[in-house]
């Protein structure tokens, strides 16, 4: 009878699993399509030396710069020679703050673009040294990938460069955060450098610092303040990737356990009596879209977990086949909250978890405190979608 549940559920997991490719196809195909139109530059985040960093100086010339950009081009400094101002934000996708002001910069855009006023945003981050947790405000990393899908999400009306290789332009510009903004007349001589505004908060100002320095560039007058200070998050260089090494190693090194837990313990999972949003997903070591998504949680958990938000994994596999279980989380590293469904009636384990699921695995659910389910998902997850509803829900949300 137990090998009949086994053969059971793997057959309904098989037969949703086609389902749940086919329904996600379309998503692929334009996956697939975006990357091959962009398939003009290829991303390679470069280990570089320790440096100083100095940022540009007031009456200093516009360093050339030859950057990819989302839109399947590159770019550089020359092609803006029309432009009667030229403004440069160094900015990225994962930085609260630099979320904070990404509306602040597509207005700006749209108030200056028959001023002459070209506007262009460069991603200095690499890769190497960003680590999980500090993505905790955002859906996306700061890939060149990534960027893609952003300027997609959010409607971008100027160009978004990607430095992230060598830092070939950042490194001249020396930007210290997220946002960092350069303002340069037409003969490209930097007349502001700083802050877009003194309010980080959505909402509560509207880029004036940088509004009133592109106005006085425009007109060749004197900016009282041409220099201030900039707030957001550090500039992620590529020798900062010692750090990232070191907490990924400790992660790794993390003891893994797995506890056993009944229907009842189930149904006290879900009803969620915490303070935190609760991600589950239950799996088996013998459902091929359970493994290979399973990762996914991981980077999904380090992100959002020094936020309110928990993820806990339940194993369907049979009680018998805990070692195995354990042995698959352990590779995967998953040193978070584990547990093997501990009984033998699956049917009661079902019903436990949500009488709308239909048994077919994986299955994943974010539940929020008093228990309602607002993300469910039966087969594998778009981890774009979940992530996205996490850090857009009011308990996590973007900014600080």
């Amino acid at each position: 009878m137990k090998q009949f549940f086994k053969v059971f559920f793997l057959s309904i997991a098989v037969i949703y699993s086609c389902k749940t490719d086919k329904k996600n196809e379309s998503s692929a195909i334009e996956t697939k399509k975006l990357s091959e139109e962009k398939a003009f530059f290829t991303a390679n985040p470069q280990a570089i030396p320790e440096q100083e960093v100095t940022t540009l100086k007031i009456g200093e010339s516009a360093p050339d710069f030859n950057l990819p950009g989302t839109d399947g081009k590159f770019h550089s400094l020359k092609d803006y020679n029309n432009a009667s101002a030229l403004v440069i934000v160094f900015t990225c996708n994962h930085c609260p703050t630099a979320q904070a002001y990404e509306e602040r910069i597509i207005q700006l855009t749209k108030d200056y673009k028959d001023k002459g006023v070209q506007i262009i945003a460069i991603s200095p981050n690499s890769t190497n040294g960003l680590l999980l947790n500090e993505l905790g405000y955002s859906d996306l990393g700061d890939t060149f990938e990534d960027m893609i899908v952003r300027v997609e999400d959010k409607g971008f009306n100027f160009p978004y460069l990607y430095d992230g290789d060598t830092h070939s332009a950042s490194l001249q510009y020396g930007p210290v955060a997220t946002p960092h903004t350069y303002v340069f007349n037409k003969d490209r001589k930097l007349t502001y450098v700083g802050r877009l505004d003194t309010s980080e908060k959505p909402g509560t100002a509207n880029a004036e610092d940088v509004r009133n320095a592109i106005d006085k560039t425009l007109t060749g007058e004197t900016i009282e303040e041409p220099v201030t200070k900039t707030f957001g998050c550090s500039v992620k260089w590529a020798w900062k990737d010692k750090y990232a090494k070191k907490i990924n190693k400790e992660w790794q090194e993390k003891e893994v356990t797995l506890e056993e837990l009944s229907a009842d313990g189930i149904e006290e999972l879900f009803r969620n009596d915490s303070d935190k949003l609760r991600l589950m997903n239950l799996w088996a070591t013998w459902c091929g879209p359970c493994v290979h998504e399973y990762p996914e949680f991981i980077d999904i958990h380090r992100m959002y977990r020094g936020r309110d938000f928990e993820f806990i994994s339940i194993s369907a596999d049979n009680l018998k086949s805990k070692d195995r279980a354990l042995k698959f989380l352990q590779k995967k590293h998953s040193a978070l909250t584990n547990y093997i469904y501990s009984e033998n009636d699956k049917y009661k384990m079902i019903e436990a978890v949500d009488p709308e699921w239909d048994g077919a695995l994986p299955y994943t659910a974010l539940v929020a405190p008093g228990g309602e389910i607002i993300y469910r998902k039966m087969g594998t997850i778009d981890a774009f979608e979940l992530k996205k509803t996490i850090v857009e829900h009011p308990m996590i949300g973007r900014y600080y």
